[in-house]
This record gives C-alpha cells, sequence and structure tokens, in this order.
C-alpha cells in the first residue's frame, strides 16, 4: 500500500533522528512543523464548508471597511490619516483636489440674532413682510387701551379670588393657553386662533387676541413703576421663520461649518419652523425704551428684572430660563415670554419651571 506524504515524511525524520544525535533536534523540529500541516490541511479537507464561510466573512469585513478606511497609499490617490489636511492628486496630472479643511472654533463663534442674517437683502423672500419693530406703550393708539382694567390693585383681588374660590386648580393639555410648542411638538395642523390687531402709530401690531388685554395691562402696569417695556416680534409667520432660519444657516456655513453644525447651531437661536411659539402669537419679545437688543444682557435691566417678578401677575411666563437649555434646546432668553394664564404662570414662575417641566409635572 502507498503511503501518504504525512508517513513518508514521518518515516523521514524518524529514521534521521536515529542516525545521528546531532540531528536529533531538527529531525524532532521537523516531525512536529508536519505534523501540524498535516493537522491543518485535514481540518480543511474534513470542514471545508466552515473554512469557506470564514474566508467569505473575513472578505465581505475586509470590503466593507475599505470605503471608511481606504488603502492609504499616495499612488492610489488616497491620504494618510496624518496627512489629511494636505492636498494630493487623486490621479495623476488631474485638476482635481480636495478643498482645505476648516477649523471652526464654537466656543468663540456668536450665535447670530434676527438682524446680522437680514442685512444685505432686498427681502423679496419675505414678500413684503414688516420687519420686527418695536412698539412702546405711547406709540399705541389710546382707543386700544381706553376700556383696559389697569389698575393693580383689581389685578390682585382676581388672583386671590381665584386661589381662594379654588386651591386645587387643575390644568388640561387641551387648553390653548398651555399649548406646548418646541421642536419634539411642532404647531398642529389644525391648530387655529384669531390675530388681534393693536393700532400703533407704525402701523399695526399682532397676536393672538386672547391676550391683548393682559399684554397692554402689563405694559401699563410696568409705566406706572417707571419702566417703559418696548414690544417686537409679537407674530411671525411661517414663510418669516423659514427665511430667517435659513439665511442662519447658510451664515454659518460660510464660516466653513457643515450643514448639520450650522442647522444644530441655528436652532439654538432662532426656533426650528413650524415649532416657533411666535406663529401662534402667544409669544413676545419684550426689551425696553433704554435697552433695545434682544440678548443676555436684558436680563440685568430694571426692565428684564420687574418683567421676571411681575409677568405671571398677567399670565405671562419667561419661556426660556437659564439653567433649563437641556431641556428647552433653546439658549436662555430673558426676553423672550409666553402666555400660559394666569394659574399656569404663577406657579412656573414661582417653582422656576420651564414650560415642559410644567406639562410633565402637571398634565
Amino acid at each position: 500500500m502507498k503511503r501518504s506524504l504525512h508517513e513518508r515524511a514521518k518515516a523521514f525524520f524518524i529514521n534521521m533522528g536515529r542516525k545521528s544525535r546531532i540531528l536529533r533536534g531538527p529531525a524532532i523540529l521537523g516531525l512536529a512543523v508536519s505534523m501540524l500541516l498535516n493537522r491543518f490541511f485535514e481540518y480543511c479537507r474534513k470542514g471545508t464548508k466552515r473554512f469557506i464561510c470564514a474566508v467569505f466573512v473575513l472578505l465581505c469585513f475586509m470590503v466593507g471597511n475599505s470605503f471608511a478606511y481606504p488603502v492609504f497609499q499616495e499612488e492610489n490617490g488616497f491620504v494618510s490619516g496624518t496627512e489629511s489636511e494636505k492636498v494630493i492628486a487623486a490621479v495623476p496630472d488631474s485638476d482635481i483636489v480636495l478643498a482645505d479643511v476648516q477649523q471652526v472654533s464654537y466656543d468663540e463663534l456668536e450665535l447670530l440674532e434676527d438682524e446680522d442674517v437680514l442685512e444685505g437683502y432686498d427681502d423679496a423672500e419675505l414678500h413684503g413682510m414688516e420687519e420686527a419693530d418695536k412698539y412702546l406703550l405711547d406709540e399705541i393708539l389710546k382707543d386700544e387701551i381706553n376700556e383696559l382694567p389697569l389698575e393693580e390693585e383689581a389685578v390682585e383681588k382676581t388672583e386671590e379670588e381665584l386661589y381662594s374660590e379654588d386651591p386645587l386648580i387643575t390644568f388640561s393639555k387641551e387648553d390653548w393657553k398651555l399649548v406646548l410648542i418646541n421642536k419634539q411638538h411642532p404647531v398642529p395642523e389644525d391648530y387655529a386662533f384669531t390675530l388681534g390687531k393693536i393700532k400703533t402709530i407704525k402701523g399695526e401690531m399682532q397676536c393672538d387676541e386672547r391676550i391683548v388685554e393682559e399684554l397692554l395691562a402689563m405694559m401699563q402696569a410696568a409705566r406706572n413703576e417707571g419702566v417703559n417695556l418696548a414690544i417686537c416680534s409679537p407674530y411671525r409667520d411661517l414663510n418669516r421663520q423659514e427665511v430667517l432660519f435659513n439665511r442662519k444657516i447658510e451664515a454659518y456655513m460660510e464660516k466653513g461649518m457643515s450643514y448639520m453644525d450650522a442647522y444644530s447651531l441655528s436652532s439654538q437661536a432662532v426656533t426650528v419652523p413650524g415649532a416657533s411659539e411666535h406663529q401662534i402669537g402667544l409669544a413676545i419679545d419684550i426689551v425696553s425704551d433704554t435697552y433695545l437688543s434682544l440678548d443676555e444682557g436684558f436680563a440685568e435691566t430694571d426692565a428684564g428684572k420687574w418683567l421676571k417678578e411681575h409677568c405671571s401677575e398677567y399670565g405671562f411666563i419667561l419661556r426660556y430660563p437659564k439653567g433649563k437649555e437641556y431641556i428647552t434646546s433653546i439658549e436662555f432668553e430673558p426676553w423672550h415670554f409666553r402666555y400660559v394664564g394666569k394659574e399656569a404662570a404663577k406657579i412656573i414662575m414661582e417653582e422656576e419651571l420651564c414650560l415642559e417641566e410644567f406639562w410633565d409635572k402637571y398634565l
């Protein structure tokens, strides 16, 4: 019977070791290698299917990763990880080059305001919509405030009556005053309200007609204490919101940002279109005659402090308070006030909640 290759190799190394002590070491090593190779070939022969599957999986892994981590060979046109900022020609004698990588420092980058992205445009996109004017109480025509209950004592009495008569006030998600609008809860398609138009010497100021009385009463009360409030952006429709949002994305991308980074940063200063309280007429941006800028400095002004202390008496809340950014996804805006009704406003401001937290706790 013809012996196999392994048997012949085994006999060869055994005979070599027997003939000479000097060759015994190499003979043992050769015998071990031959036995190892024999075991390997026998495993492959008996487990062909397993071996083929393993090789196939390995090839798929290598091919799949080659798209994310290409072979770093200069002659093939790839760029090494340590030289990613260098430009290497993809094809010999080609005019195609890679764009320079721009490093953007987010810490040093200031958030853009609405005015920053309105400059340099003819505003054709806004279809003739007015810019965000500032409206002082003196500029609102007298016939708009003649019949309003502006006495602070009357307001306080109403608050006392509300809480003495019904100490356990309940709230409903269906209440128009408490509708939650944010990135996760966009304006419902069937949401409807009537715009109230307040006549001013500049034209008309618009918001939900159901909050006009309280808004003007709050302005009057502030003036009685020597604070002249100025209203801006009471109502903003979807088209204007989209224009402002898209312009801010473009402005950030011009500074070297990717689209996703620009989108994320823009959403911190301008609410994503379709998710803005300005679109339902319940949000009001308020400054003063001595401080007209929409920035954090307003919180330290007499007007900012007065509003934070008294806004709940008229049904308003500071919508985006400091320290709640991780919940609201909006930067601190001491000028942005939202109408929720006196009952809810009292709780929210006293317990230092944002509207999202109020929903979780009381609705």
